[in-house]
């Protein structure tokens, strides 16, 4: 194994592992429930996904080959929900990762020291990842702190339940026996 394909190995696996912790968070949300914001300034979920699908249509269509910010897409009209259609949210949402895995998984260790251009600045193809990297964990975050807001008693945890760390542990961890 090289660095590189390391690289390009680790970040997908944190991609999908966010993908599936924003996907576990929705589904606990009735289809209004995904449309609710705290106040009219904060965004809500649908907010949030609708983001992030047009981040990632817009980056990584043509992602080697063309600027990541497409002169056709309305980032101020990611942060607006005009219909609340929860199904059209959820195929878009889809199809922003469908581009986005499809572009990350044709990547190869090759292509990490390639430029990229994302609103007319030049990256490698390792600098955009981690920019993206960021940026997707950051508003990944706001869906489950979100929807954990909503939900709160009938939260279903997405990691260790709090209070239960040492009981986890114990699952995880054998004690190793030293025979003397």
């Amino acid at each position: 194994m090289t660095i590189g394909s390391e690289f390009l190995d680790q970040s997908r696996k944190v991609f999908r592992s966010q993908k599936d912790l924003a996907d576990k968070a929705t589904a606990q949300l009735t289809d209004a429930q995904l449309f609710w914001q705290p106040d009219q300034e904060s965004n809500s979920v649908a907010i949030n996904m609708k983001h992030l699908a047009g981040n990632m249509l817009s980056r990584w269509t043509d992602f080697l080959t063309t600027d990541g910010e497409k002169l056709d897409r309305n980032r101020d009209g990611e942060f607006e929900i005009s219909e609340k259609d929860a199904k059209a949210l959820k195929e878009y949402w889809e199809r922003g990762y469908s581009v986005f895995f499809s572009t990350l998984d044709s990547l190869t260790e090759n292509d990490l020291l390639r430029t990229v251009t994302i609103r007319q600045e030049q990256h490698t193809v390792i600098q955009a990842i981690q920019r993206q990297i960021s940026h997707y964990g950051y508003h990944v975050g706001q869906i489950v702190g979100l929807a954990k807001q909503i939900r709160v008693r009938d939260w279903n945890t997405l990691t260790i339940p709090k209070g239960k760390s040492e009981e986890y542990l114990k699952t995880k961890f054998v004690p190793v026996q030293h025979n003397n």
